[in-house]
């Protein structure tokens, strides 16, 4: 008898259907519907008890963002809250991934920049904008500073821990073969940091997307800002909320984005 006709020949073992409903049931993308169905109905009932007058249910939020995406209310305020944050964002990510390069390379450079940044990350938000309103003014500028003031500390000081704790085995294996201060940096140290330097660019792309939607409501009503202050100023409750809960689900989707790239390009081995 050949291996292959022995092979058909043995009964296949199958798995228990008790074990495949527990895996089925603590799959991750099964318990993460679970999650936002309890948040929904947990919403749902707080808005039917009422929780406030001003707390509308889920269905009626529903309803409210069905009418501003109707007449266009939500697109255009949506392309305007883009500008300020993209160009905010861009700046924030070039600049504070090679200041984070820079002072993990040099630790003179982390000791006079790093606490600018430190100081910039504890400090609260709301007492630094009249300061950058006085500055710049109530246009484009301050909106793009009060983003960069968001996410740069936490892109720099993310970048600065992941070069600075580059695995000494890596340095060594580097010195090893000969390899020069420039190769180090680009073939080794750049590399290993990778991961936590991304890890930290979704972290500032999450703090991003709350600053530019304080700016809005801070220093100018515009964009998705000015249709919460409109609506929350006529009593719609509906559209206000449903202004809140579009951006919130436009910021998850973004980091959830960056994060399936993160897996994609370094982390092969944790993709689902």
């Amino acid at each position: 008898m050949q291996i292959s006709d022995l092979a058909t020949a043995l009964p296949t073992r199958r798995e228990p259907p008790a074990s495949y409903w527990r895996d089925a049931l603590i799959h991750p993308l099964v318990l993460r519907l679970v999650s936002f169905a309890a948040v929904l109905a947990l919403w749902e009932y707080a808005g039917r008890i009422p929780l406030s007058p001003a707390f509308p249910t889920f269905l009626e939020t529903m309803g409210g963002l069905s009418a501003i995406i109707a007449d266009g209310t939500l697109y255009k305020a949506f392309l305007i809250t883009l500008h300020p944050l993209v160009i905010g964002l861009a700046m924030s990510v070039l600049l504070g991934v090679a200041l984070g390069v820079l002072m993990g390379l040099h630790e003179p450079s982390e000791w006079l920049i790093a606490p600018v940044f430190v100081i910039a990350q504890a400090a609260p938000l709301a007492a630094l904008i009249p300061i950058l309103t006085f500055a710049y003014g109530i246009g484009l500028t301050a909106k793009i500073m009060t983003v960069c003031i968001m996410a740069m500390p936490v892109i720099v000081l993310n970048t600065l821990g992941a070069v600075r704790n580059t695995p000494k085995s890596l340095l060594e294996m580097g010195r090893s073969f000969l390899a020069s201060r420039s190769q180090s940096i680009r073939l080794v140290i750049l590399p290993a940091a990778s991961p936590m330097i991304f890890a930290g660019l979704r972290l500032g792309c999450a703090a991003a997307f709350i600053g530019v939607i304080l700016a809005e409501l801070l220093i100018t009503p515009t964009g998705i800002g000015d249709v919460i202050s409109y609506n929350q100023s006529v009593a719609d409750y509906p559209k206000m909320y449903a202004a809140i809960l579009a951006i919130i689900v436009f910021s998850v989707l973004f980091i959830e984005l960056l994060e399936r790239i993160e897996l994609t390009l370094f982390r092969p081995e944790a993709r689902a």
